[in-house]
């Protein structure tokens, strides 16, 4: 799979001694970034239809994509107006390359603005929600792109098909070459294409609300830019194992960290796969751990999976370098940087048996997406930075392996049953790297830890009762630093509040709020606040994601 190019992030490469290659290893289509609340959404259904794609900033030039091995580009929306001042734009080289190219919404307007066409600014009329489109008379005489584009969708000029707009500004004038194709109920231009492989649309393929935008984007992935639906778990993990071994060598030997997640266990099967006994895995117990984890986990590697495992008890000089910690940055870079400190200390030990110079680790594609820096080379803001992307220190002595850098969760769990990953631990529900220390919110002390602990034990129990674990995403209890009045027996209490987090999602790049039944909720909810002393209120987290992120921190 090959590289992105330099994408920033919160650390740079040689911040962090990665030594993955830039090398396209495989077909790929690139999404150009520009700033849509989408744009991830495209990169999910372009995956969803077996492609390998990445999100590219909006800079990315067409040497960048010939380097990746590119055979077509997708130009996400954005709330740019190409007139603006400081808009983004598309390289013109990969206008002119003979590359496919499909542009949505602002994408589309970027074609016929950098092509020769014309872009209406919008006054105070804006298309948003849901539209009808249809095709135009003149579209039977258009490019063979435009009839592959709607091929089995879009018949003919009396059909409609519902589809999902955002925009303000629309395109008037055609770029010369280019045919209108359809418009939406409301006149705007909705699609145009010409016979050199662009196509433009104004509304969003990529979200639920267009029922037939999968069907469009595999007419463009697979009739205008060719490519093959081979990105397979299968053939991921043999790419994945060579480049391992490439990077690591006959001889290197690599520590892998294990949080007692699906992401990291896979990673570490991966590795283990490439490299043999020269991998040894270290679990570290911060101290911040679920209740049962150290054991759980230790017992699945060493017992069931054969791997190399060292358990290190290093709850004491996390838990002392967070006290008085409140903000959840600090806590993560501090989490990030001890996780390393531990693992430089396992490497003086393990250096008897050859030189441990690589670190492991289970980073995704949403960690690289959501730390990701504002630059002018990215249209994406940083969510949070997490502790295995721009957590870890600037100096470490660890060139690192991330062999899932560029996968979703959904892939992960793919790419872990293609291991032999016992069932069970393929559907375990996400663990941050942090763990409870980001959902405690405020001070984390070992005595808010074990509350938390036993509220989050009891949800967990009651969702998997209620057979629901499999259908949630993920669930989790959040101590908050709220007190609030309450009465047990006959007596008043001031005690803390607990909320309760659980989310249905595909990919984990958004995410709604899980309809658990209301008996599961109360039943949830009367144990906490009978079993867990020192709470006397639960409260249930019904936002999704976006605007909100799925953990409290």
């Amino acid at each position: 799979m090959p590289t992105s190019i330099d994408q920033p992030t919160a650390q740079t490469a040689s911040s962090t001694k990665s030594s993955a290659a830039s090398q396209p290893a495989r077909e790929m289509v690139a999404i150009l970034d520009y700033g849509s609340q989408y744009s991830r959404l495209i990169a999910r259904r372009v995956r969803e239809c077996r492609v390998y794609c990445e999100l590219l900033p909006a800079t990315t030039t067409l040497t960048d994509l010939q380097r990746l091995g590119a055979k077509g580009v997708i130009l996400s929306g954005g709330p740019d107006s190409v007139y603006d001042e400081g808009a983004r734009h598309v390289d013109q080289d990969i206008l002119t390359s003979g590359l496919p190219v499909l542009g949505i919404c602002y994408g589309m307007q970027l074609l016929a603005h950098q092509l020769g066409g014309t872009v209406e600014p919008h006054t105070g009329r804006r298309e948003y929600g849901s539209a009808e489109i249809h095709l135009l008379p003149q579209a039977e005489n258009a490019p063979h792109e435009a009839g592959a584009l709607f091929a089995g969708v879009l018949m003919d000029e009396h059909a409609t098909i519902p589809v999902w707009m955002s925009h303000g500004d629309s395109v008037g004038e055609t770029p010369p070459g280019f045919v209108p194709v359809a418009r939406s109920s409301t006149g705007t231009l909705a699609a145009m294409a010409d016979g050199l492989g662009h196509i433009g649309i104004q509304f969003h393929p990529e979200v639920r609300h267009t029922p037939q935008g999968g069907e469009l984007l595999q007419n463009f992935l697979f009739h205008v830019c060719g490519c093959s639906p081979d990105w397979t778990p299968g053939t991921f993990v043999d790419e994945a194992v060579g480049r391992i071994r490439a990077q690591v060598g006959e001889t290197g030997r690599v520590i892998c960290g294990l949080s007692g997640g699906v992401d990291s266990a896979v990673a570490a099967l991966l590795v283990h796969r490439a490299i043999g006994d020269r991998l040894t895995c270290i679990f570290v117990d911060t101290g911040c751990m679920r209740a049962g984890e150290p054991e759980q986990v230790v017992e699945t590697f060493r017992s069931n999976l054969g791997i190399p495992l060292v358990a290190v008890d290093a709850s004491e000089r996390f838990l002392l370098r967070l006290a008085g910690v409140t903000d959840p940055e600090r806590k993560r870079k501090i989490i990030g940087e001890e996780f390393v400190r531990v693992f430089e200390a396992e490497q003086d030990v393990l250096s008897a048996s050859g030189d441990y110079q690589f670190l492991a680790q289970g980073t995704l594609y949403p960690d690289v997406i959501e730390s990701t820096s504002a630059t002018d080379a990215a249209a994406a803001q940083r969510i949070k930075t997490h502790h295995n992307v721009g957590g870890l220190p600037e100096e470490m002595r660890f060139s690192l392996v991330e062999p899932l850098r560029y996968l979703f969760k959904d892939e992960v769990r793919e790419v872990g049953r293609e291991l032999g990953l016992p069932e069970d631990w393929v559907w375990r529900h996400p663990f941050p790297g942090p763990g409870l220390a980001v959902r405690v919110i405020g001070e984390v002390t070992p005595e808010r830890l074990a509350t938390l602990r036993q509220a989050d034990t009891i949800l967990i129990e009651e969702i998997r009762l209620a057979g629901l674990y499999r259908q949630i995403g993920q669930a989790f209890a959040v101590l908050t630093p709220v007190q609030s009045v309450g009465v047990m027996g006959d007596f008043r209490t001031y005690s803390s509040m607990v909320a309760l987090r659980a989310v249905t999602t595909d990919d984990f790049m958004t995410a709604d709020w899980a309809r658990i039944p209301h008996d599961v909720l109360a039943r949830i909810a009367s144990r906490i606040v009978n079993e867990v002393p020192g709470v006397n209120r639960v409260v249930y987290d019904i936002t999704s994601k976006p605007p909100a992120t799925i953990e409290w921190e």
